[in-house]
């Protein structure tokens, strides 16, 4: 990959006040999955599963952030952030995902709110990344419309004991994975495989965001945010050329696509409604009776920012005949296509441009809510050198996307603040512990922590406020 650096790419400087900040997840992290009282999560015992994570790797350790939060906040101030996104575990607070919370679980989450607030970070608490209590999902998961509310009382629950330090929370974390990964193709937990109970989580999970908005709302919560996966959806041609030609039934293989990957979640939350395509998948697969009158009011309810976790285009095309995927229901017709550009360890083809046609279309198209990039980042097959990690690949990865993310703002996208995936090395879910994500390397065997290369450039990045 060639390496373009700053010098001879230009300055550019963000906003005043624009967040700069790094993210992480409880499970991917945080180890002690058995520790103070925790319950198992859906991840615990998927992970658990022999042949559903690479190397049979679990997040029973992790990076063992939960006994080393107090060092991990250090290197997060020593690189200067001022924001830290990171999830609560619910099994952690409420081991059956219902009833009284566990206070040992409540106090973990208080030492590290603390100990970040005394390091000049400003916590932004995730309630919801993925690690469903099993007890929850022994009881239908997220196909049963009772965990919505469970999800509202344990919101409820997280504010009561940190509502007086924390000022920013999001409900979900990336629902379109949970519903569809999880409940459709079935390669994340809980692993089952059915599009009609893919559906119903997507719409149950939108029911829990609202539900848990409206209780954040009314107990004082200043910024509520839902956290989706997004992408600009292109055809293989639009990916370098953005105003390349497109046929008509690759255009409607694209919108098929946008709204089920996008517009499926932003459009009930923000407007009030579902898109049509999103209403004929679900007819395809077993009808919309788990969508009852007053929800889409519930779903509607108020928040103040849209955070986007951006990684790599979607590109399709028209693929005449083809039956749906089974990540996408309602994707008949819809090829999914490869592009022609450098990827990372993952796979995943990197087009920063793809981050700011993504922001300036959600600006365009849902102009009441601000914007921030809650994830972005880049595996790469990191190793340590004489105490060092030159991942000139990750620091290129990044230093193109806040170019585009700049220039995103330059087009009038109201973008705040900007949060690098991930701060740790860590579980990476179904690929376990073979991918790493961090500007921080971690030594799984021993926890040692080093500061990558693009981690000492974000630094730099962070005090100058711009490349």
């Amino acid at each position: 990959m060639t390496i373009t650096t700053m010098e001879t790419r230009g300055t550019v400087v963000f906003p005043e006040n624009f967040v700069w900040g790094a993210a992480t997840a409880s499970y991917q992290i945080e180890g002690a999955a058995k520790a103070d009282g925790r319950g198992p999560s859906i991840w615990d015992t998927f992970s658990a599963t022999p042949g559903k994570v690479r190397e049979g790797d679990t997040g029973e350790v992790a990076c063992d952030h939960y006994h080393r939060y107090r060092d991990d906040v250090a290197l997060m101030k020593d690189l200067g952030l001022n924001a830290y996104r990171f999830s609560v575990a619910w099994p952690r607070i409420q081991p059956t995902g219902s009833g009284a919370a566990n206070q040992a679980g409540l106090a973990f989450y208080d030492r590290l709110v603390d100990t970040l607030l005394e390091a000049g970070i400003a916590p932004y608490v995730t309630l919801y990344h993925w690690d469903l209590p099993q007890a929850l999902e022994d009881l239908g998961g997220w196909t049963s419309r009772d965990t919505s509310y469970r999800f509202a009382d344990y919101a409820a629950i997280m504010y009561d004991r940190l509502g007086d330090r924390v000022s920013h929370w999001t409900t979900l974390n990336e629902p379109w994975v949970s519903a569809f990964l999880g409940y459709g193709n079935g390669v994340h937990a809980p692993g089952r495989t059915s599009a009609h109970d893919a559906l119903r989580a997507a719409h149950h999970l939108l029911l829990g965001h609202g539900l848990a908005a409206s209780a954040l709302r009314s107990a004082g919560a200043e910024e509520i945010m839902l956290v989706v996966n997004s992408a600009p959806v292109l055809t293989p041609a639009q990916v370098n050329d953005p105003s390349a030609a497109v046929s008509e039934a690759d255009a409607a293989a694209t919108q098929r696509a946008h709204a089920l990957l996008t517009r499926q979640f932003l459009d009930p939350a923000l407007l009030g409604r579902y898109p049509e395509e999103v209403l004929e998948a679900a007819e395809r697969n077993g009808g919309t009776a788990h969508v009852l009158d007053g929800d889409m009011e519930i779903i509607n309810a108020p928040i103040d920012l849209v955070g986007i976790n951006y990684y790599n285009p979607c590109v399709v095309e028209d693929g005449p005949g083809l039956p749906a995927d089974a990540a996408w229901p309602g994707s008949e017709g819809v090829r999914f296509a490869t592009v022609e550009a450098p990827v990372t360890a993952m796979g995943w083809p990197i087009v920063p441009s793809g981050l700011s046609r993504l922001l300036v279309r959600l600006s365009q198209d849902y102009p009441r809510v601000g914007l921030m990039v809650t994830e972005n980042g880049a595996a790469f097959d990191d190793v340590v050198e004489d105490g060092r990690v030159h991942d000139d690949a990750r620091l290129a990865y990044l230093e193109g996307h806040l170019r585009a993310a700049h220039e995103a703002i330059e087009a009038g996208a109201d973008l705040r603040g900007y949060l690098v995936w991930s701060l740790l090395d860590n579980f990476e879910w179904a690929e376990g512990y073979g991918r790493r994500f961090g500007v921080v390397h971690v030594d799984y065997t021993t926890q040692a922590r080093t500061l990558k290369d693009s981690a000492l450039w974000y630094r730099n990045v962070i005090s100058r406020n711009g490349l």
